[in-house]
């Protein structure tokens, strides 16, 4: 029988030989579980031209040069690495095992160790690593280990693992058999075996949720009030996304760089299919502090960003960079870019294919349960659509539908200013960046013989009519980006035009991304964890995007699909309580019980 998915744990990646035998064995096996999963953890991950040399002649070359292709920036990040259409993931943990392994979520059905490294806690990191292997383990997951990891005997049959001799000496080979698992470790099924979604709303959320659902075997249909996929916020006609360096590293850093370098590979993955315009080779956002070139070059080497992901520039490099004159220094991201946000929404949804279903010009007006299932009802209170899992992925109206549930956001008007620059007289053209420039404001290349620039941003403004202030507050920026890019003689009026959409921002300025708490459930919750809080089964939101739609998209589905459907995870588990829409109300109730 076929099972569905296979998951694999390496402690010990090394130049990659286990990884790529177990993906070689997968493809080879007729009778292969349907999607393969492997997590590594690499104290010391190889580059992509290490990963070839070292199968270079090999009859594991062919993978090992596909794996190179793919290869992300060696971040302190988790990084997930797509295979044979999804259908098998790395997940690429660089650092120490004690480290990551408490950051790991997934139930795993095999582990192989042969490195690790006691010498940061030698009394204590036994117990601890057979402690976290154990809180990963499905029952009966077998586990192999080399002479190296002897000194795990003790800890592991403690943990659960009955333990033998293996075939070499030295060596481990046990199989997780617990007296009992705790019911905060038992998985149930989001959906009861039903492995069927509705999303509600076709943005680029919606529609990244529609790709990570088919990647995990789902199906899904998808409502929206508009007649076409991305029609609100991300019909703009162009957007930017790259990483950012905050000097402490904290929560939000480094999410935003793990949303930005998984966006790299989906936009990409587009543009080569003829899906998207737009470009991947880099993004310059200026850095306005006043600090020098070898401060800024200090901060990186303290936050071991590597030059593949962020470079600091003078003004001078960045001014060559760019193409046109900065008047600040700036961070050069080589995999930033910018994309035209529907077509990035639509390839979405081709790359799901048939799994994808859509409803056009329909509003959903309510939620309600029957059942074990969803109805989606429209304002004279038809179905529109039922399943048993829905997803929120329409923006400022997921709060509504979730019945307050999400904590506190704002709507923001945004303006964003269009000038033809292909039409204007060579003395009024924009000087355009050969790279999008962001910093107060954004300005990019030329996109299909338009400049795009700007953009304003009001709280609780339901105005939609284009506002001339909003227009020169753009120009306005335009000049601090770089006053070189805007002509002496001004712009031509008639070729200047603009586009107003609305985005949501939760007040925390991070996305929602998980299932939807239960507040009638909260009153008589005695917790203050998130994996304790009572939540409304079945029903999930990706929402509150702000302005980083295009960053955020592929990282917050795939993490919403994986934790939907009790896959392993593409993100620390301590990012993903960031994300998680119940984080005001553990907040709350600790903030409580703190009190005096």
């Amino acid at each position: 029988m076929t099972v569905a998915r296979r998951v694999l744990l390496h402690a010990g990646f090394g130049l990659g030989h286990a990884f790529l035998q177990a993906w070689s064995d997968w493809r080879r096996d007729a009778s292969r579980a349907t999607r393969l999963d492997v997590l590594a953890l690499a104290p010391n991950p190889p580059s992509a031209a290490a990963l070839r040399k070292a199968h270079l002649g090999g009859p594991l070359a062919p993978l090992a040069g596909l794996l190179a292709e793919r290869w992300p920036s060696m971040t302190r990040n988790l990084h997930r690495i797509g295979l044979d259409g999804g259908q098998v993931r790395l997940l690429l943990a660089p650092g120490a095992a004690l480290d990551w392994l408490p950051e790991l979520q997934a139930r795993v059905d095999e582990f192989l160790i042969d490195e690790l490294d006691f010498s940061v806690d030698p009394s204590r990191a036994p117990k601890r690593i057979a402690k976290a292997l154990a809180r990963l383990a499905a029952p009966g997951a077998v586990l192999r280990a080399t002479s190296a990891a002897a000194a795990l005997r003790p800890a592991l049959a403690n943990a659960g693992f009955e333990l033998d001799d293996g075939l070499t000496r030295g060596a481990l080979h046990g199989v997780y058999r617990p007296r009992f698992v705790p019911r905060s470790r038992q998985v149930a099924s989001a959906s009861n075996g039903d492995q069927h979604a509705c999303i509600v709303g076709a943005g680029l959320a919606g529609c990244a949720v529609a790709l990570a659902l088919a990647e995990q075997g789902w199906s899904c249909t998808l409502v929206d009030r508009g007649v076409a996929p991305a029609t609100q916020a991300s019909g703009n006609p162009a957007g930017l996304f790259h990483g950012v360096v905050h000097a402490n590293d904290g929560t939000h850093a480094r999410l935003h760089r793990a949303a930005a370098l998984a966006a790299r590979q989906e936009v990409q993955d587009a543009i080569d299919a003829g899906l998207a315009t737009g470009r991947t080779d880099g993004a310059l956002r200026l850095d306005t502090r006043g600090l020098d070139l070898a401060a800024m070059q200090a901060e990186l080497r303290r936050l071991q960003l590597p030059p593949d992901h962020v470079q600091a520039l003078d003004a001078q490099a960045a001014s060559t960079r760019a193409g046109l004159p900065l008047p600040h220094p700036a961070w050069y991201f080589p995999g930033g870019g910018w994309v035209q946000p529907a077509a990035l929404a639509r390839s979405f949804l081709q790359r799901a294919g048939q799994a994808a279903g859509f409803i056009a010009g329909r509003h959903v007006q309510a939620l309600r349960r029957v059942g074990e299932r969803w109805q989606l009802c429209d304002t004279a209170g038809e179905v529109i659509a039922c399943a048993a899992a829905v997803v929120l992925a329409n923006a400022a109206d997921a709060s509504r539908l979730a019945g307050g549930a999400l904590g506190e956001s704002q709507t923001l008007r945004g303006q964003l200013s269009l000038y033809r620059n292909a039409d204007a007289p060579v003395a009024q053209r924009l000087q355009l960046p050969t790279l999008p420039l962001a910093g107060s404001g954004y300005l990019l290349p030329e996109v299909e013989g338009w400049a795009v620039f700007g953009a304003s941003s009001q709280p609780g403004d339901a105005d939609g009519s284009i506002r001339l202030a909003d227009q020169a507050f753009n120009l306005q920026r335009l000049v601090r980006l770089s006053a070189a890019a805007v002509p002496a003689l001004g712009l031509d009026p008639a070729l200047l035009s603009a586009r107003v959409a609305w985005r949501c921002q939760s007040s925390d300025r991070l996305p929602w991304v998980g299932a939807v708490p239960d507040l009638q459930a909260v009153n008589s919750w005695r917790g203050d964890r998130l994996d304790t809080l009572p939540r409304q089964p079945g029903l999930w939101v990706f929402s509150a995007l702000g302005s980083r739609g295009i960053a955020w998209s592929a990282l917050g589905a795939r993490l919403l699909a994986s934790r939907l459907c009790g896959t392993p995870w593409p993100l620390e588990r301590s990012l993903a309580d960031a994300l998680d829409p119940g984080r005001w109300l553990v907040r709350a109730r600790r903030r409580s019980a703190a009190a005096p």
